[in-house]
C-alpha cells in the first residue's frame, strides 16, 4: 500500500502537482502569484536595479630578491632602477544600501590593489566611484557614486534568517551581467574559511560563480541577506556551497567605514579556547559550549571587570557565545570604549558582568621609517589565530595606497605578523620600534601570513 501511495503521488496529474506547488511556495514566504503559477520575477524586478556590476583597473609591484635592491647587483645584471609593475583588472558585484547617498557594498577582495574603481548601473550608465573605507578581516569594502535615480536594497535583520529559507542570489557571475540563481539557507554560523578573519557566514546552495563576489542575497520581501563572498570548489566553479556575510555584521561594519573609513576595533583582554566534551566534564558542564578564558591579560578590561583564568564565557550583550568564534565576532564588531555585559560561568553558576571595551596598544612606526607610512602595528591580538603560537608583533591596519600597502610588491596586510627586522628577531612593539628606527636603507622583514612565512624587502 505504501508504495502504491507513493507512485500515484508522484504520477500525480499536473494541475493537482502544481496546486501542490503553489501551497508549498506560499506558506514558505509569500512567492507571488502570476496567471495563477508562483514565480520570483516581481521580486527581481524590485531588486535587480539595486545589484551593479564593478571593474577595476590597478597594478601591484612585482615581487624581487632582496639582493636587486642593492645598487651594485642592480648595474651588474642590468636592472632599471625603478619598481616593477603589473597592471591588474577584476570583475565583481555590488549592493547599492543608500540610494540618495550613491552608498554602495562590496567584497573588499573585489576593488584590492584597485587605481580605478567603475560602477555599471542596471540601466548601464557608469561612474567612476571612491573608496570610502575597507575592511579586509571582514572582506567588506564602501563605495560612493554621484549619481540620480538609484534604487537601494533595505536590509533585513540576518539573525532572524532560519535554515531552510527561500533566498536568491544576485550578480554578475563571469561577466553576465545580473545573473540570478535561487536556493535556500543552507546552515548559518560558518567560519574557518581563513581563521584571520572575523567570519559568520550565511551558507546557501543558491549557485554563486566567481564575479558573484560583492553580490546580492536577498530574501523572498527582496531585502538583502547577506552580501556573497565566497565558494566552497575544487574546480573553482558551483557545486552548490556559497558563503554569504549576513546583513547584521554588514551593518556593523559599514557604520564604522562611514564615520573612520577603517573599522577601529578593541579588545577584551582574554586568552580563550574552546571547550572540548572532556573540558566540560571536567568543569561540571551539561554541554560543551561556550570559550573558556585559558589567561587574562593584566590591566585589561576583562582584567578590570573581575573575570578569571578557568571562567567559560558563554554570552555577550544577551548573545550565546557557543565557541571561541563567537567571542571573536562579537567582540570585533564592537567599538572602544562600548560597555558591553558579559555572561559567564564559574565553579558552576552563571554570573554576569559589564566592562568596556579597550583599546590596544597602537604604534605606526612612519615616524621611524618612511617605507612603513599608512601602517599601524600592535601586540598579537588575542584574537589571532597565530597567538601564543610566535612572537612578534601584528600589522593593524594598512591604509590604501599607502607605502606600506606596496611594501615589498605584495604589501603588508592586516593580520601580518612581523617576527623578525633585518634578520633580528623581534617580540615587543619596542622592540620592532627600536630596530626600524636604526634602518636608514632597506628593511627586511620576515612575517607570518597564515600559515606561510614570507620575506619583505622594503625600501
Amino acid at each position: 500500500m505504501t508504495n502504491t501511495r507513493n507512485w500515484r503521488a508522484a504520477t500525480a496529474p499536473i494541475p493537482v502537482m502544481l496546486a501542490l506547488l503553489l501551497l508549498s511556495f506560499q506558506a514558505h514566504g509569500g512567492v507571488p502569484v502570476v496567471d495563477g503559477m508562483p514565480t520570483l520575477a516581481p521580486i527581481i524586478d524590485r531588486a535587480e536595479p539595486a545589484v551593479v556590476n564593478i571593474s577595476t583597473r590597478g597594478h601591484v609591484e612585482m615581487q624581487q630578491h632582496p639582493f636587486f635592491n642593492d645598487p651594485f647587483f642592480r648595474r651588474f645584471f642590468d636592472m632599471p632602477n625603478q619598481p616593477q609593475r603589473r597592471q591588474t583588472t577584476s570583475l565583481g558585484s555590488g549592493v547599492i544600501i543608500n540610494a540618495e547617498e550613491g552608498l554602495i557594498v562590496t567584497n573588499n577582495h573585489v576593488i584590492d590593489n584597485a587605481d580605478e574603481v567603475t560602477v555599471t548601473l542596471y540601466d548601464n550608465r557608469e561612474f567612476s566611484a571612491e573608496i570610502l573605507g575597507t575592511d579586509a578581516r571582514t572582506d567588506l569594502a564602501l563605495l560612493k557614486i554621484d549619481a540620480d535615480e538609484l534604487v537601494e536594497l533595505s536590509l533585513a535583520d540576518s539573525e532572524e534568517v532560519r535554515v531552510g529559507d527561500f533566498v536568491i542570489a544576485i550578480g554578475n557571475p563571469f561577466g553576465l551581467a545580473h545573473t540570478v540563481t535561487s536556493g535556500i539557507v543552507s546552515a548559518k554560523g560558518r567560519g574557518g574559511l581563513n581563521e584571520e578573519n572575523y567570519e559568520n557566514f550565511i551558507q546557501t546552495d543558491a549557485s554563486i560563480n566567481p564575479g558573484n563576489s560583492g553580490g546580492a542575497l536577498i530574501d523572498l520581501e527582496g531585502r538583502l541577506v547577506g552580501i556573497n563572498t565566497a565558494i566552497l570548489s575544487r574546480s573553482g566553479g558551483n557545486i552548490g556551497i556559497g558563503f554569504a556575510i549576513p546583513s547584521n555584521m554588514l551593518e556593523a561594519v559599514v557604520a564604522q567605514l562611514l564615520e573612520y573609513g577603517e573599522v577601529k576595533r578593541g579588545v577584551l583582554g582574554v586568552h580563550v579556547q574552546n571547550v572540548t566534551d572532556d573540558l566540560a566534564r571536567a568543569f561540571g558542564l551539561e554541554q560543551d559550549e561556550g570559550a573558556l578564558i585559558a589567561s587574562v591579560v593584566p590591566g585589561s578590561s576583562a582584567d578590570n571587570a573581575g573575570l578569571k583564568a578557568g571562567d567559560i564565557i558563554v554570552a555577550v550583550n544577551g548573545e550565546p557565545v557557543e565557541e571561541m568564534n563567537d567571542l571573536k565576532n562579537a567582540i570585533g564588531l564592537l567599538r572602544v570604549g562600548q560597555e558591553i555585559s558579559i555572561e559567564f560561568v564559574r565553579d558552576g553558576e552563571r554570573q554576569i558582568v559589564t566592562t568596556e571595551i579597550g583599546e590596544p596598544e597602537v604604534s605606526t612606526a612612519a615616524a621611524v621609517h618612511p617605507a612603513l607610512e599608512g601602517a599601524t602595528f600592535t601586540e598579537i591580538d588575542e584574537e589571532s589565530p597565530l597567538h601564543g603560537e610566535v612572537k612578534g608583533v601584528m600589522v593593524g591596519s594598512v591604509q590604501r595606497g599607502s607605502p606600506a600597502a606596496r611594501a615589498g610588491g605584495i604589501g603588508l596586510r592586516p593580520g601580518d605578523i612581523i617576527t623578525a627586522v633585518n634578520r633580528q628577531e623581534i617580540e615587543t612593539l619596542e622592540e620592532f620600534r627600536e630596530i626600524v628606527g636604526e634602518t636608514q636603507g632597506v628593511l627586511l622583514l620576515k612575517l607570518r601570513r597564515g600559515n606561510n612565512s614570507i620575506f619583505l624587502a622594503v625600501q
